[in-house]
C-alpha cells in the first residue's frame, strides 16, 4: 500500500498518465471482449445472419447452418488473436499499428447492419483478436519497463485492472437498455474502436521504455529524458545502473529466433515457470487483482493463490448447487513474474510464447470443458484441483522470488536451476554467449 501511494505523488505522474493509456488500449479491449453481455448479446447475430440470407436468397437458412456461422464468428476473435500474438514478434514496439487495425475492424462492424453483411462482422471479430493479440504482448512488456524497481509489482499489477474494467464496462454497455437492444447492437459492436482512438491520440506525447532506448537503441540521453519524464526529477542512478550492467552483458553476443529461445538452457526453468503460470491461469480467470503484490512478494502470491483456489474448488466440487465464485490467484502476480524473469532483450520471445498459450488456452478450455461437464457432472472442477495442486507446489519449489530484485539478480537464482550447482557464482557477465537482441518467429 505504501508503494501505492508513493506512485501517486507528483514525483510519478508522467508514469501514472502512462500507464493509463497504455490500459485503454492495452488488455482493456481484451476484456471488454470476453465479458459475459459481450458475449450473450451475439445472440442477436443470429437473427441477423437469416436475415441477411433472406434478403440476399429469398429462403431462410437451416437452423444448424446458422449456429455454424454464428460460431465461428464468435470463435475467430480467439484465432485472430493466437495469429495476433505470433506476428507481434515483428512489430513489438508498434502499439501504434494495433490502434489501426482495431479501428478498421469498428469501421467494419459499425458499417455491418447497414451493409447487410454478416461477413463484415466476421472479419471486425477476426481483426478485434488480431489487434487484442498484439496489446496483451505489448502491453504488459511496455509497461513493466517503464516503471522504477521499487514500483514495478504496482505497474504491473494495471494490466489485470484494466482487463477487470474491460470486463466491467462491456457488462455494462452490453445492458439491454444501453447499447445491448436489436437496434443498437452496430454501435456496441464499434465502442471498442474507441478505446483504441484514445491511445492512438495520446500514446505519441509519451516516450519509449527507457530500458530500449538504451539497450536496443544505445542513446542513453534519451533513456535519460525518457526517465525523467516518466520518474519526476531525481536520483535514479541506480535503475540506470541495472540496465547498464543488463546492456554491458549482451554487448558481443548472437541473436535468438523464438525456437532457438526455446531450447536455450539459460532459459529453461524461465521457461518452465511461464508455462505453469499462463495454463493455470486459464483454468482459474482473471477477476480481480491484488494490491498486496509488493507487500508479500510475486512466490507468495502465486502459490499461496493456487492453494486457495484448491481448496475453493474443493468447496465448489461439494455445493455445487449453490452460486460459489472462484477466488483467483494474483493475476498481477502472474504478469509481474513474466516480466521480471526474462531480460529486455528476451521478453518479446517470451510474451509471443505467452500469447500464444493464452489464446490456445482459451480455445482449448471452450472446447472441452462442456464436454467435462457432461461426463463428470459437478465433479468437473476436481480435474482443475489437481492441476491447481501441482502448480501451487512446483511454484513453492521452484520459482525465487523477484520482488525488489534486479534482472541481473533474477538471472543469477536462475541459473541455479538452469545449470547446477557449478554455476552458483553468476555475474552479469555469465550470461551464455546466444543472446536475443531482436525477435523473429522462426
Amino acid at each position: 500500500m505504501e508503494h501505492f501511494i508513493f506512485a501517486l505523488q507528483v514525483q510519478f505522474r508522467g508514469l501514472l498518465q502512462m500507464i493509463l493509456v497504455l490500459g485503454i488500449g492495452g488488455s482493456f479491449p481484451y476484456g471488454f471482449h470476453i465479458s459475459p453481455n459481450f458475449i450473450l448479446f451475439f445472440q442477436h447475430i443470429r437473427k441477423f445472419i437469416n436475415e441477411t440470407w433472406i434478403d440476399r436468397h429469398g429462403s431462410p437458412l437451416h437452423p444448424e447452418t446458422v449456429m455454424l456461422l454464428w460460431s465461428f464468428i464468435v470463435s475467430v476473435y480467439g484465432i485472430g488473436g493466437f495469429l495476433g500474438s505470433l506476428c507481434c514478434a515483428l512489430f513489438v514496439t508498434c502499439q501504434m499499428f494495433t490502434n489501426l487495425i482495431m479501428l478498421v475492424a469498428a469501421l467494419f462492424m459499425a458499417l455491418s447492419k447497414t451493409a447487410k453483411s454478416f461477413e463484415m462482422i466476421l472479419v471486425g471479430r477476426f481483426l478485434y483478436g488480431i489487434g487484442s493479440g498484439f496489446s496483451l504482448n505489448i502491453h504488459p512488456q511496455y509497461v513493466g519497463e517503464i516503471s522504477p524497481k521499487k514500483l514495478r509489482g504496482f505497474t504491473n499489477s494495471t494490466v489485470a485492472v484494466f482487463l477487470t474494467l474491460g470486463k466491467l464496462t462491456g457488462q455494462v454497455v452490453g445492458l439491454r437498455e444501453i447499447l445491448g437492444s436489436e437496434a443498437l447492437w452496430p454501435w456496441l459492436l464499434a465502442s471498442s474502436g474507441l478505446s483504441a482512438l484514445i491511445q492512438l491520440v495520446t500514446l505519441p506525447f509519451f516516450p519509449d521504455s527507457p530500458s530500449y532506448l538504451l539497450i536496443q537503441k544505445g542513446n542513453e540521453e534519451a533513456c535519460r529524458k525518457a526517465i525523467r519524464k516518466l520518474w519526476g526529477e531525481g536520483d535514479h542512478q541506480a535503475e540506470i545502473d541495472d540496465i547498464m550492467k543488463e546492456k554491458g552483458a549482451m554487448a558481443s553476443t548472437k541473436t535468438l529466433r523464438v525456437l532457438e529461445v526455446i531450447k536455450e538452457r539459460s532459459l529453461r526453468w524461465q521457461l518452465y515457470i511461464l508455462m505453469t503460470v499462463m495454463t493455470t491461469l486459464q483454468l482459474c480467470g482473471i477477476n480481480a487483482v491484488d494490491t498486496l503484490i509488493d507487500r508479500f512478494g510475486r512466490k507468495v502470491l502465486l502459490w499461496v493463490g493456487y492453494t486457495l483456489m484448491c481448496s475453493v474448488l474443493a468447496l465448489l466440487t461439494m455445493t455445487l448447487s449453490l452460486q460459489v465464485k472462484r477466488q483467483q490467484p494474483s493475476a498481477g502476480a502472474t504478469i509481474s513474474v513474466m516480466v521480471e524473469i526474462f531480460s529486455q532483450s528476451y521478453r518479446p520471445s517470451a510474451f509471443l510464447i505467452v500469447g500464444c498459450i493464452n489464446w490456445m488456452g482459451l480455445f482449448v478450455l471452450g472446447m472441452i470443458f462442456p464436454v467435462i461437464v457432461d461426463n463428470l457432472g459437478p465433479y468437473c472442477f476436481l480435474i482443475f484441483l489437481g492441476i491447481l495442486a501441482l502448480s501451487a507446489i512446483f511454484i513453492y519449489l521452484y520459482l525465487p522470488e523477484t520482488k525488489g530484485k534486479s534482472i541481473m539478480e533474477i538471472k543469477a537464482e536462475f541459473n541455479k536451476l538452469n545449470f547446477g550447482k557449478k554455476e552458483t557464482s553468476v555475474t552479469e557477465n555469465n550470461f551464455p554467449k546466444q543472446q536475443l537482441s531482436c525477435t523473429n518467429i522462426v
